[in-house]
């Protein structure tokens, strides 16, 4: 149970520091901001997968030191992103950047700290080992998390041009949607099939607290779906326009 505990604290802080030190020897041109986000991102990455006689030990030992390692990378990232763009207060650390960055990742941060106080608090105390198919579908739900670093990432090396990171964008809508949304009509799909009743009544089946803590979990995922999917979007229009003035621009040199 330690083992597991002291890998989840040693590994991510431990990508995150290294990659810290490894990228200004690579990309001598990147700011600390850019060093920063892609250490965050390349972390989540590298992220490998869940073995299922874990699904306590894991969520407990080793999703703690993740969610927050995760929190303080991301607060870090927003940190020096500002501090280059020449923000007097952030000169230094204070409560006033810590403040800045909460209001501005709220949601973010918010789904944080639920899963460090309601999900874990859930899987080791409240589920009496019961139910480990669906700790394992929530599993899922990280799916598409390397996919959304992945594109960070190419962003950063100045590559969303390419296809890579218009395959990678497809990716991301695919797993998300699939991973964060369409997972939760399937677990109860698969509890109704378990207990041989509709669809439907699945809800009328469960306890109050199951349906309003999916509906939790599940309205934040439909909103990041609709602000990925106007990215998307407003990305085809980007490139489809990029496309008709080259083209334009050649029929002119004919």
């Amino acid at each position: 149970m330690f083992q597991v505990l002291a890998c989840g604290a040693v590994v991510f802080p431990g990508l995150f520091f290294a990659f810290r030190r490894i990228l200004p020897c690579v990309f001598k041109h990147w700011s600390d901001a850019d060093v920063v986000l892609t250490s965050a991102e390349s972390c989540i990455v590298s992220c490998t997968d869940v073995v299922h006689w874990l699904a306590t030990y894991f969520v407990i030992w080793y999703g703690v030191p993740y969610m927050t390692y995760d929190i303080f990378a991301m607060y870090l990232s927003h940190y020096y992103r500002f501090r280059v763009k020449g923000h007097e207060e952030y000169k230094w650390h204070s409560l006033t950047t810590v403040n800045s960055f909460v209001r501005k990742e709220f949601l973010l941060v918010l789904h944080h700290i639920a899963l460090l106080t309601i999900l874990l608090p859930v899987t080791l105390f409240f589920r009496q080992d019961q139910g480990d198919f669906f700790i394992g579908c929530l599993f899922l739900t990280e799916l598409s998390t390397p996919f959304v670093s992945l594109g960070k990432i190419l962003i950063q090396l100045n590559l969303q041009d390419r296809w890579l990171h218009k395959a990678n964008g497809g990716m991301v809508l695919f797993t998300f949607f699939v991973c964060r949304i369409a997972l939760f009509p399937f677990m109860y799909w698969m509890y109704g099939r378990h207990y041989a009743i509709p669809l439907y009544s699945v809800p009328f089946h469960l306890p109050l607290s199951a349906n309003l803590g999916n509906c939790c979990i599940l309205a934040p995922q439909v909103y990041w779906f609709v602000l990925l999917c106007r990215k998307g979007y407003r990305l085809y229009k980007r490139s489809r326009g990029t496309d008709a003035s080259a083209a334009a621009h050649a029929s002119k040199d004919d």
